[in-house]
């Protein structure tokens, strides 16, 4: 089965406060690397929302099959500066399965 997860977040004033060079240079050192290490088995796409949403700014669309390297992935993002410093903060996650019913109905009609 394949998941999408939409996973929302939102910057804090101090990364608001950083300069855009500073905010790349940490996107470069944070982000990008959880990324790529995840890339075979975890897809993203990302989205602005601040104007948009008041209780997120951002949030990213994520696809997999795997849902244990979607949860490492996480957990290595919790592990930057990005967070641990309090420039984001995760606010919603959810998860779904496209047509999960079909899945569903072969499964039963196969028993």
């Amino acid at each position: 089965m394949r998941y999408t997860i939409v996973l929302s977040y939102a910057f804090s004033p101090a990364w608001l406060s950083l300069s855009r060079d500073e905010r790349n240079d940490m996107r470069e050192r944070c982000i990008q690397p959880v990324l790529a290490k995840y890339a075979d088995r975890v897809s993203a796409r990302f989205f602005d929302a601040e104007a948009f949403h008041a209780q997120h700014t951002d949030f990213a669309l994520l696809e997999t099959a795997d849902l244990r390297a979607y949860y490492h992935l996480v957990e290595e993002l919790r592990d930057t500066p990005l967070i641990g410093d309090g420039y984001l903060a995760f606010t919603d996650i959810r998860i779904g399965v496209e047509d999960g019913y079909r899945a569903f109905e072969e499964s039963a009609s196969a028993a």
